[in-house]
């Protein structure tokens, strides 16, 4: 497939991360047994792209200041995430609604730690995003699984099936809104399925946004916020790593509207010693602005031509199938097509297209025979991948 879009420097431009201690390229051999020297590295969701220049400026300039001390003062970083939300998602945010975390995996177990009890149930709409249970079962909690339906090739909730699985022993739900791996943006209307849910069960809501910005054209991502009925027991988590690809700057927020709710998530954190890392918050800072939102477009516009260029090539091998995304970076495969055991399909993978892929397994319920690519890299390797993956499997066509 060719596609009509003129050449980008900032993204086709091909970044040699091997020997940079990034996890995505030196972790592939012990992790996947594949050698980044002629393998594909496809798995942890980070980009291949450097960030838009207003932060690279931003962090210049600490450097050349050259003095590195506690970070004061949050006003201005505040401010831009205000106006981020406001002007990019209509949501309005007050300043004291936010609270910093070292990353949305330490806001999802802040959030556990905080409003849940060892022993009590905490509800996944699975397959999802595999550092949900991982950090659930680490805090002595139970992961209730309540399976998303996959009708032709889209995920949808079933709440009747829902409603019938809860004990009362279950205190609150994660939401992963858009929808890791499946790309699903969640309609109004079923966000507000899922706020009924909540409170017909008495449940702390806990939405993950944080591939908010990363919507493919034709599509709208709403704030769980912007739903009736819910702001009493929800927990609104955002960032800018997965946006502007600073995974590595371990800088989330945790907003939370409900004053009774925010005082104890405050008690929490003043426990723990919680505190802000500067080069987070003046890297968030930078990216929350005109010129990063401009960068976002175009990233997005990048990353739109990948996903039609995977699915096509992709969804030509018979037995294979791509979920149509409508958000995030994150191509969501299915292989029951092929009729083979999943330790065939890896099999396939790792060593004959020598990709390194997430396995389905690792999301949960509804991932058997499923795999996940990241796409958001270089054109070139996104061409690469199709052709490996297509000889890989060429004794089906």
């Amino acid at each position: 497939m060719s596609l009509d879009t003129a050449p980008d420097a900032r993204f086709d431009t091909v970044i040699d991360r091997c020997g940079t201690d990034c996890a995505k390229w030196d972790g592939m051999q012990s992790l996947y047994g594949v050698s980044p020297d002629t393998g594909l590295s496809m798995w942890v969701a980070d980009m291949d792209f450097n960030p838009p220049d207003c932060v690279q400026q931003a962090l210049q300039g600490m450097i050349d200041h050259g003095v590195y001390g506690y970070y004061g003062d949050e006003s201005s970083y505040r401010d831009a995430i205000q106006w981020w939300m406001q002007t990019r998602h209509g949501w309005h945010v007050e300043k004291d609604w936010i609270f910093n975390t070292h990353g949305l995996v330490n806001g999802t177990g802040m959030c556990i730690d905080a409003f849940t009890q060892p022993g009590d149930g905490v509800i996944l709409f699975t397959p999802v995003y595999h550092a949900f249970a991982r950090v659930i079962k680490a805090a002595e909690r139970e992961v209730v699984e309540c399976p998303l339906v996959n009708v032709d090739g889209r995920y949808e909730m079933d709440f009747d099936a829902y409603d019938a699985q809860m004990t009362g022993s279950e205190k609150m739900v994660i939401l992963c809104s858009p929808h890791n791996p499946g790309g699903r943006v969640w309609s109004r209307g079923e966000l507000q399925q899922v706020a009924d849910f909540a409170r017909r069960h008495d449940l702390i809501l806990v939405s993950d946004e944080i591939h908010h910005d990363l919507v493919m054209p034709g599509h709208r991502h709403i704030p769980a916020a912007l739903i009736d009925g819910i702001t009493d027991r929800l927990i609104m988590m955002t960032a800018t790593s997965k946006t502007f690809n600073l995974a590595g700057h371990h800088t989330g927020n945790v907003i939370i509207e409900d004053p009774d709710l925010r005082a104890r998530f405050a008690r929490r954190m003043a426990g723990l010693g919680m505190s802000a890392n500067s080069f987070g918050l003046v890297m968030a800072r930078a990216a929350y602005s005109p010129d990063g939102a401009a960068w976002v477009e175009d990233l997005v516009g990048y990353i739109n031509g990948n996903r039609q260029l995977f699915d096509a090539e992709i969804n030509a091998i018979p037995g294979l199938r791509s979920m149509a995304l409508e958000s995030t970076y994150l191509a969501w495969v299915d292989f029951a097509g092929t009729g083979m055991e999943q330790t065939e399909v890896i099999r396939r993978i790792q060593e004959d297209a020598e990709i390194a892929a997430n396995h389905g397994t690792s999301f949960g319920s509804g991932g058997e025979s499923f795999m996940r690519f990241n796409i958001g890299t270089q054109r070139s390797r996104v061409k690469d991948a199709c052709a490996r993956l297509a000889k890989a499997f060429s004794d089906l066509q």
